[in-house]
C-alpha cells in the first residue's frame, strides 16, 4: 500500500501497489496527489516522563545584570565534598553567566510557587528582559548572587569545578559553597507542577486560518502548522516537538 496526500483538498488516503491513485474526497488525480513516506516512528518520550525531578531557579550574575532561568536540572551528586549538577542549554543567558563567571545559585521550587513565578523566570529571555526589575521577593546572598524567596524552600549556591559539553547542553559541576532553608514547603517536583501550578489553555482544534495549533505541553507556547517539524524546538522552554500535541 501507498499513501498519498491532495494538495486541492488535504485528504490523505492509501492506495494498493500498482493503482492508479484517485483522491475520494474531490477526485483529483495527477500531480495534485503528493506521495506520503513513512518516517520512522520516534521512539515515545513517556518512560523520560516517568523520572522524577525538581523544579529550581537558578541564577547568576555577570557585569552587573542579574539573570535566573527555570529548570529541572539540578541534583547532588557527591556528599564530601558536596557537588551538585546543573545541566543548562546553551541558548540560555544564564548559561553563558555561569560559564563566563563561574558560579551559580539555585532556589529551589515549592508546592507554593505560583504559575506566575514560573512565567518569569522561565518563559522569557533575560536576553530580551530584566527579569528582576519590579521583582521584590528576593535576596543577594553573600556570593552576590540573586536568590529567590516567594515559592521557594532552599538555596543552594555553588563555584563550578567542572564542565561537560552535551551539544545542545552545558553539564556543569559545583561544589557547594552554601545552601539555607528558607521554608518546610514540600519540594515542586516537575509531576507536580504539570498537574497544579500549570495553567492548561482551552484546546482550540485550529487556528483562524484553519491550519492544526501545535501546543507545548510544558509552557503552553502554540505553533501553527499543518505538521510540527521533526526537529522543531520550543522557543520559551526549549522542549522538543515530542512535548507538543494537537490543541
Amino acid at each position: 500500500m501507498k499513501k498519498y496526500r491532495c494538495t486541492i483538498c488535504g485528504a490523505e488516503f492509501e492506495v494498493a501497489d500498482g493503482e492508479t491513485p484517485v483522491c475520494p474526497a474531490c477526485m483529483m488525480e495527477g500531480d495534485v496527489l503528493e506521495p506520503i513516506e513513512d518516517k520512522p516512528a520516534a521512539p515515545p518520550s513517556d518512560a523520560l516522563h516517568k523520572i522524577s525531578y525538581g523544579l529550581f531557579i537558578v541564577t547568576a550574575r555577570e557585569n552587573g545584570k542579574d539573570n535566573g532561568c527555570i529548570t529541572n536540572t539540578v541534583m547532588q551528586v557527591t556528599s564530601e565534598p558536596v557537588q551538585i549538577s546543573l545541566t543548562v542549554n546553551k541558548t540560555n543567558l544564564t548559561h553563558d553567566m555561569i560559564l563566563n563567571t563561574g558560579k551559580f545559585s539555585a532556589s529551589v521550587l515549592s508546592q507554593a510557587a505560583d504559575f506566575a513565578l514560573i512565567q518569569r523566570f522561565g518563559f522569557q529571555s533575560g536576553r530580551d528582559a530584566d527579569k528582576f526589575a519590579g521583582f521584590a521577593d528576593c535576596v543577594r546572598g553573600d556570593d552576590g548572587l540573586m536568590y529567590v524567596t516567594r515559592g521557594t524552600n532552599a538555596v543552594i549556591s555553588a563555584n563550578v569545578i567542572s564542565t561537560a559539553d552535551l551539544g545542545t547542553h552545558t553539564l556543569f559541576i559545583g561544589e557547594v559553597t552554601g545552601m539555607q532553608v528558607l521554608s518546610d514547603e514540600a519540594s515542586a517536583t516537575y509531576g507536580y507542577y504539570l498537574k497544579n501550578i500549570k495553567v492548561t489553555p482551552k484546546k482550540v482544534g485550529t487556528a483562524a486560518n484553519g491550519q492544526t495549533v501545535w501546543r507545548c505541553v510544558i509552557c503552553g507556547y502554540e505553533y501553527i502548522g499543518d505538521e510540527l517539524p521533526e526537529d522543531f524546538i520550543c522557543p520559551l522552554c526549549k522542549h522538543p516537538a515530542s512535548d507538543f500535541e494537537k490543541a
